[in-house]
């Protein structure tokens, strides 16, 4: 907010200090409590420490000499335009500003920048943030929404905070467990399958489970069912043979089945706003691995146990001089010549680095691939890619269900569309209560907006690294720490504007602010912060976080202090301009968290 009155007084305490021959450790503002007016505040203490161990300064003890550097700045800075006072205190610099041009500055940048506020600075790095990405030939489930909704805010952060952001998805489209599917609808279900999107998807989820069953040795089998069960188990692996030695019958078909299931994808990701920039997949980068591995074998990064039966592995902890085991050994080949994920996920990371000319890369994967993931970045330090050091694993915890883990192979999962459906339903329901008057269709449409807000802020508002243990009737609560909680703060301060009129183009806060108004105006302050912080950090749950606190302080606010019955028509106009300045703020932050913010609930 007082951006250029800041970096004038940085400048002032930087030439202070080269005059001085004081080594300036580097300026970190800290926004100061409010207590009467608002202000900043930054430290000199490391800057003394580096002082003493260099041996230099005056031998005063660390906290001595930065309050004497405190003071001396404080003296070099004299008055500066709208900085109300400068107090030097226990080592430490504070800036304050007036409480009036304070709260109007921050109410009047918010509205003036609108849906950009908290909109970062460009920046010069190139993100490539990887997520969305279910295996093919099975339906999308609630496991899934976590690492779509996770990514997909992650990737509005960074681009809000300033980067320029690729979104990246990676199915999985070959394997054994896709030719499963292939091999089970060829054989029993050729020409049957459904119409709809959703059901075909759905379906081919439902043949991998029959097919699973059929191929699995049970107790008790007679001769006849193992014969039968070890003929399929012959005809899957030789549709696999034919797959792999690029039989055209069999690719067209699994092309046929695949693009079934992205249908169903590319229609789940559209009904969550989500739009996906790049798609690549596991089936492209398959044999370009198998390169890969001949060209670290000879720069000498990988090792050939083949001729011994063995596979092609990295010694990265060898490679990396370290004494102690971290990364381990990696196996990149197997020694029947078959690449591995650990193969492909650098040869994706070369496609990444060389073709899209990414300096960061975020994979938004769960936790059992973090030994995966550490191995793959070390490989890649080896390998002398430079960006191997901003490769970031997002992990996240297990979506498990009251009666375990879901498991594909069973039929034990919860599928989103359903839990999509049911959470629109519930909204419906309780919207045609209290808005009888609204258009069906209107209805719906807000309906929709809530009960996928709600999902989404049941997966984002818990830490990416817990389990969340998914039961529908927590997710689709509108009571508490929720979506419909935040977005009825959305729609309250639109009402108060609405009955009102709108918000005037200016107004002085010229009154003495209440309590409540002190809260909202510091936290409304806070969101370019909190932006920075989620993208530097990674973590969506910073937003998440601050979303509801926001909402809460709002509905604080709307209840003890009176907008349109304020005292006087000079306090009704700052206190609107307010409301329009934090129903902005709202609806950027829940932006962010791939939430709409309607008008009216």
């Amino acid at each position: 907010m007082f951006d250029a009155e800041q970096k004038a007084i940085e400048a002032k305490v930087k030439e202070f200090c080269q005059q001085h021959d004081i080594q300036l450790a580097g300026l970190k503002w800290q926004p100061i409590p409010f207590n009467g007016e608002w202000g900043i505040s930054t430290s000199f203490f490391q800057t003394a420490a580096d002082e003493a161990r260099a041996g230099k300064g005056t031998g005063k003890p660390v906290p001595q000499r930065a309050q004497e550097i405190a003071e001396q700045v404080k003296a070099q800075i004299g008055s500066v335009k709208d900085i109300s006072r400068v107090e030097a205190l226990r080592g430490y610099l504070n800036l304050y500003f007036s409480t009036e041009e304070y709260a109007s500055r921050v109410v009047n940048t918010i509205l003036e920048q609108g849906a950009d506020f908290g909109r970062g600075a460009k920046k010069s790095e190139r993100v490539m943030v990887e997520y969305a990405q279910p295996n093919t030939h099975h339906s999308f489930h609630i496991g899934h929404a976590r690492t779509t909704l996770l990514g997909e805010s992650l990737a509005r952060i960074m681009e809000f905070s300033g980067f320029e952001t690729i979104r990246a998805s990676y199915p999985g489209d070959i394997g054994l467990g896709v030719i499963t599917v292939v091999w089970a609808y060829n054989k029993f279900y050729k020409g049957q399958e459904p119409r709809d999107v959703h059901e075909r998807g759905q379906w081919l989820a439902k043949i991998y489970t029959e097919a699973t069953s059929l191929l699995e040795a049970k107790e008790n089998e007679t001769p006849e069912e193992k014969a039968q069960r070890e003929a399929y188990e012959t005809e899957r692996r030789e549709m696999y043979r034919k797959w792999d030695a690029g039989d055209p019958a069999v690719r067209a078909l699994w092309l046929e089945t695949r693009e079934w299931s992205m249908e169903e994808l590319r229609d789940i990701l559209d009904m969550l706003d989500v739009g996906i920039d790049v798609w690549f997949y596991e089936s492209d980068v398959d044999e370009p691995s198998k390169d890969i591995v001949d060209e670290l074998l000879e720069r000498g990064i990988a090792e050939d146990e083949r001729p011994q039966g063995g596979p092609v592995i990295v010694k990265i902890d060898e490679k990396l001089g370290l004494e102690k085991e971290k990364y381990r050994t990696a196996v990149i080949l197997r020694s029947d010549g078959t690449s591995l994920y650990l193969t492909k996920d650098l040869a994706l990371a070369k496609v990444k680095f060389e073709q899209h000319h990414v300096d960061r890369s975020i994979y938004v994967v769960d936790f059992r691939q973090s030994l995966h993931f550490q191995q793959a970045f070390k490989i890649l330090e080896l390998w002398g890619f430079p960006q191997a050091a901003k490769c970031y694993h997002l992990s996240y915890g297990y979506i498990t269900l009251p009666e375990g883990a879901m498991s594909a192979r069973r039929g034990r999962v919860v599928l989103f569309k359903d839990v999509a459906d049911e959470a629109e339903r519930r909204a419906l329901a309780a919207m045609t209560e209290r808005t009888p008057d609204m258009s069906v269709e209107k209805r719906r449409t807000i309906a929709r907006q809530i009960g996928l807000g709600a999902l989404a802020y049941s997966i984002l508002s818990v830490d990416n690294n817990k389990d969340i243990v998914f039961d529908v009737n927590d997710a689709l609560s509108f009571d508490g720490r929720t979506a419909p909680y935040i977005q009825n703060a959305h729609v309250r301060a639109n009402s108060i504007l609405r009955k009102a009129g709108g918000a005037p183009d200016a107004a002085p806060f010229a009154h003495e602010l209440a309590s409540h108004e002190v809260q909202l105006i510091d936290l409304i302050s806070r969101f370019p912060a909190t932006v920075e912080q989620a993208a530097q950090e990674y973590r969506p749950l910073i937003v998440a976080t601050y979303a509801y606190d926001l909402a809460n302080t709002f509905h604080s606010f709307y209840h003890s202090v009176p907008v349109i019955q304020a005292e006087s028509a000079e306090v009704q106009a700052s206190r609107l301009r307010l409301v329009a300045a934090a129903r902005q703020v709202l609806a950027n932050a829940l932006r962010l968290l791939v939430i709409q913010a309607p008008d009216v609930m």
